[in-house]
């Protein structure tokens, strides 16, 4: 039973439907109901059709994960509907417009601090509720998704400042889960073709060229990573660690959907700060 918070569109789309294509009931998340409320294209009820063509049960909930009454009701029916949880990725975050435009932090919005608030803390509150459904049941795995900006520039202040905190959050969350056989890791996605991402790279100059990268992969291929990980028998001697996407998918013996070998930008991007606990 999987819960993937943001998936009207991007990375948590591509999650629900390779977890779906497991088998897995997913429960999907996101503000986007109804076609055309949002400027690119997804809705929570067409990822969770997808699911199920995939093989899965998708099941859509109109979430604002920056109300927590609303992340309340959420897992409240999540717990009286399955009984239990099994995974939880936390994916929606709020990704501000001027975030990747040109400009430094001063010269853009405070309210780019949303990333923080749809990001940062409501990872933390949706762990909050998953904590309280699977220390009990001794069992289950929460997942942030970071990035190499965890510890390389990349667009702004803010971006890399919430993304090492998701890296912390997880390792720190693992220390007072691992007790109760609950893992906690933070994943790192390196560049994604998403909807949006494509859209900005064919504006941002000198990014272009990253619409036929090597390096780039589907927005499922996390998805694939994360059900090897839920598969895992081994999964606690992981908690508390920051991991390569790329790395993880070698280990596992996993390709994009298009059977591409995703490199490990280590190298050329940093590495994790944070080893299993």
């Amino acid at each position: 039973m999987v819960l993937v918070t943001g998936a009207s569109r991007g990375i948590g789309k591509g999650i629900a439907c390779a977890l779906g294509e497991q088998g897995a009931t997913v429960y999907v998340t996101g503000r986007t109901v109804n076609a055309g409320e949002h400027a690119l294209p997804g809705t929570v009820g067409e990822t969770a059709a997808l699911v199920d063509a995939r093989g899965g049960k998708g099941i859509a909930v109109a979430v604002d994960h920056g109300d927590d009454a609303q992340v309340a009701a959420l897992f409240a029916r999540i717990k009286a509907e399955q009984g239990r949880l099994d995974l939880l990725v936390n994916n929606a975050i709020a990704l501000p417009h001027e975030m990747t435009q040109p400009g430094s932090f001063w010269e853009k919005p405070l309210s780019n601090w949303e990333i923080f608030d749809i990001g940062v803390r409501a990872g933390f509150v949706a762990a909050w509720h998953a904590a309280k459904i699977m220390v009990p049941q001794k069992s289950g795995l929460i997942i942030g998704l970071s990035g190499y900006v965890g510890v390389n520039y990349t667009y702004s202040t803010i971006f890399g400042t919430a993304k090492t905190a998701v890296d912390r959050m997880a390792r720190d969350m693992a220390i007072e889960l691992k007790p109760h056989n609950v893992a906690s890791v933070s994943l790192w996605q390196g560049f994604t073709f998403t909807e949006r991402a494509t859209e900005n790279l064919k504006t941002i100059p000198g990014m272009a060229a990253q619409l036929h990268s090597n390096a780039g992969s589907s927005p499922e291929f996390p998805g694939r990573i994360m059900a090897a990980l839920l598969a895992d028998a081994k999964i606690m001697e992981k908690t508390g660690g920051t991991f390569i996407n790329a790395e993880l998918a070698q280990e596992y013996g996993i390709t994009d959907i298009d059977g591409r070998v995703i490199p490990s930008l280590r190298a050329e991007r940093g590495a994790p700060l944070w080893q299993p606990v």
